[in-house]
């Protein structure tokens, strides 16, 4: 099988040499997501929550750029550069899943591209074809 890339303008372009994300068969890996403004290009003001929120909605348009859901989840990482935001981090993350849950691993890390706060990346299954 032949990994094709996802693109959508709904979530931030990449800042490196990598895609939004890549599909192998039925499964679909996104890229790390940080909290990037898809139309400015730069981090979402407001701290972690801005953040969080922000990443979730580029998770969830590329997700369906590829023909997937939240409900197809099936691995999340989540990397907080301060692990005391967990908590906040954890609301808005079962907003954006609903009642799914996935597997998922939290860490607290030493820093991030563009002094982000948080970066988060999934694993989901296709459910319907890729829209072309």
């Amino acid at each position: 099988m032949e990994p094709k890339g996802i693109f959508t303008p709904k979530a931030p372009s990449p800042i490196g040499p990598y895609q939004q994300a890549i599909v192998v068969g039925d499964l679909l890996f996104t890229s790390g997501q940080i909290g990037i403004d898809p139309s400015t290009g730069k981090l979402v003001p407001g701290g972690v929550e801005r953040e969080a929120e922000r990443i979730f909605r580029s998770l969830s348009a590329i997700l369906e750029e590829a023909g997937s859901s939240p409900a197809q989840v099936i691995k999340v990482n989540i990397f907080l550069v301060d692990l005391g935001h967990f908590s906040l981090v954890n609301s808005i993350y079962e907003k954006f899943l609903g009642d799914s849950r996935p597997a998922r691993t939290t860490v607290q890390v030493a820093g991030l591209p563009m002094g982000a706060a948080i970066e988060v990346d999934l694993v989901a299954r296709i459910s319907r074809p890729r829209k072309e």
